[in-house]
């Protein structure tokens, strides 16, 4: 006579359970961007955190682009986002993905760190 409901120990099972634990979501990573200049990085998502692409315009006119890591809760939803005197300057919509590196713009390739430094001293010494 049995008291409780057993299973008999299946090696699959935590196996499958190790490897969907030890997989995390790796998502572009970029804290804020203008119009077409979002200098990302890759990040590896907390467990619970979707890729995301946020969205916005400032003052009207200028794109706002931030990408990252997002809990799931806070996924496909518009923002007020507010700086110093709590005054809403845009309105950021966050769309999550969930797929490793799906965040990117499609068709435009991630400017890397390096070249976005390269591209600032030049424009900075044009300037000067």
């Amino acid at each position: 006579m049995c008291c409780c409901n057993w299973a008999p120990f299946n090696p699959e099972t935590l196996k499958i359970t190790r490897l969907t634990s030890a997989q995390a979501l790796v998502c572009y990573q970029c804290t804020i961007g203008i119009g077409s200049l979002c200098v990302t990085s890759e990040k590896t998502c907390a467990s619970g955190e979707l890729c995301y692409s946020g969205v916005g315009k400032a003052i009207g006119f200028v794109d706002i682009k931030m990408k990252g890591c997002l809990a799931v809760a806070n996924c496909n939803k518009t923002e007020d986002v507010d700086f110093g005197t709590n005054k809403t300057v845009y309105k950021m919509t966050k769309t999550c993905c969930n797929t490793n590196l799906c965040n990117a713009a499609p068709g435009t390739p991630t400017l890397t760190l390096a070249l976005a430094t390269i591209s600032a001293v030049f424009v900075g010494n044009l300037l000067v």
